[in-house]
């Protein structure tokens, strides 16, 4: 039986009442991305003015990601408080490499965050935008852990708000019909995935704000070339697009003087429901531009950057 996303949006809405009962208040961890979006818009539907949206600033988002986020709340008509913790996030993951441990603690705290801004709005439930791809995953009983997604391996065992995750058995083809029943804006609904731990999946090894400022930078110009490319025809918008910092230096010539810097790798795939994916193929001129663009803008920083042409499995879509 093919998915209804008007039953879907019917069942939830009522099984939300039911939950949250008509006197708790609620918050929702709200990223911009169409999962948590709309989750955040059944949620309000639900819960009108009993639910407070959080956009947490982690000090890992991409260029303007939280005024964006809040613009298209405002359209959304449901309030959003920014909270700018990238100090707090960096001093918690200072030293870290290792790939579990940074979506733990990411994880952990996000919902130490939330906890904080629960108690401001006297929130006894927490939502968020888990589909299906997070939870398998993340594994359980019998499946392997892959990745422990934030939201799900990240969750601390203790909380003080109880969980609700209306899209938990979803995949992401079917949250887009969601949102768009919803009438979430096609600039949401349409937007390619970015992972809830940010940019610090994206800079493999230990996290700064320098070098995060570089991959953050290499992310906005591939995304800036590969829409524009898309946009005039040379090849068709892939499901995901983004660039990676590796701690991976290698020699490079810069004028007439020898360079040592790291590598940007860019990673585009096509996919449906993200539970597999092929690398996306672009024209070779396409790619000498785009190369040319990341290393002449981050000269400073990288000297290398390289195409990743690696199918899910056995990579991940995120390398980390």
């Amino acid at each position: 039986m093919a998915f209804n996303p008007r039953k879907f949006i019917g069942e939830q809405t009522s099984k939300i009442k039911e939950t949250v009962g008509s006197e708790a208040n609620a918050v929702i961890g709200a990223s911009g991305g169409v999962d948590s979006t709309t989750a955040a818009v059944l949620a309000h539907r639900a819960l009108g003015a009993k639910l407070h949206a959080v956009f947490v600033d982690t000090g890992f988002m991409r260029e303007r990601e939280a005024e964006n986020t809040a613009a298209v709340f405002r359209e959304l008509d449901i309030k959003l408080e920014v909270v700018r913790a990238g100090d707090e996030f960096f001093a918690a993951l200072k030293g870290v490499t290792e790939p579990e441990a940074k979506r733990k603690i990411i994880g952990e705290r996000f919902i130490r965050v939330f906890e904080r801004e629960a108690k401001r709005s006297h929130a006894e439930f927490l939502f968020q935008g888990t589909i299906a791809p997070d939870w398998i995953e993340s594994g359980a009983g019998t499946r392997d852990r892959i990745k422990s997604h934030h939201n799900v391996g990240g969750l601390p065992e203790k909380m003080g708000l109880r969980l609700v995750e209306p899209l938990r058995d979803l995949y992401k083809d079917e949250v887009r019909l969601v949102a768009r029943e919803l009438g979430v804006p096609p600039a949401i609904f349409n937007r390619q995935p970015f992972p809830g731990p940010g940019l610090a999946v994206r800079v493999l090894g230990e996290l700064s704000p320098e070098r995060v400022a570089v991959c953050r930078r290499a992310c906005a110009i591939a995304e800036e070339e590969i829409e524009a490319g898309a946009g005039r025809g040379e090849f068709e918008r892939p499901w995901q697009y983004f660039a990676v910092l590796l701690p991976v230096r290698s020699v490079g010539v810069q004028g007439d003087a020898r360079s040592y810097k790291e590598t940007v790798v860019v990673r585009a795939v096509s996919c449906a429901d993200a539970m597999t994916a092929q690398p996306s193929r672009f024209p070779p001129e396409f790619l000498e531009r785009l190369s040319a663009r990341i290393a002449n803008e981050l000269k400073d920083k990288i000297n290398r950057v390289v195409f990743d042409c690696t199918f899910k499995p056995p990579g991940t879509i995120e390398w980390e």
